[in-house]
């Protein structure tokens, strides 16, 4: 059965597991934490022990990439939910290199080039 948030949800998700660092916008605070799934609208994260950040605040994402940790996404997102043990992030803005390898991770996980055309159609209607 699917619930409120699958039933909002416009964009594939793709499962990645990888570790990330969460900011909170304005505010010195941050979290290491690990990644559950990832999509070009944003992101399912595990939650933080000692998380504090509430639903609708702005805080900013930051994923590793690669084994040589070289490349780094950053997407400014905002809280849109939490749970027991997860955290989902919404995605109002990333850079161009950021939205670049989210795009190829995407593509080569998704295996569906028409879908991933799609999912970008609405994600540019959406801004």
């Amino acid at each position: 059965m699917m619930n409120n948030h699958t039933e909002q949800r416009h964009f594939t998700r793709v499962p990645f597991d990888a570790r990330i660092r969460i900011i909170q916008t304005g505010d010195s605070q941050s979290w290491a934490g690990t990644l559950l799934d990832i999509s070009l609208n944003g992101a399912l994260v595990i939650r933080p022990d000692d998380w504090t950040v509430t639903i609708g605040e702005p805080v900013q994402l930051e994923l590793q990439l690669g084994e040589d940790m070289q490349t780094c996404l950053h997407m400014d997102t905002t809280v849109a939910h939490i749970e027991d043990t997860r955290v989902g992030l919404h995605c109002k803005q990333m850079d161009l290199d950021t939205a670049t390898h989210l795009h190829r991770l995407m593509e080569l996980n998704l295996g569906d080039p028409e879908l991933m055309k799609r999912e970008l159609s609405e994600l540019i209607g959406q801004h």
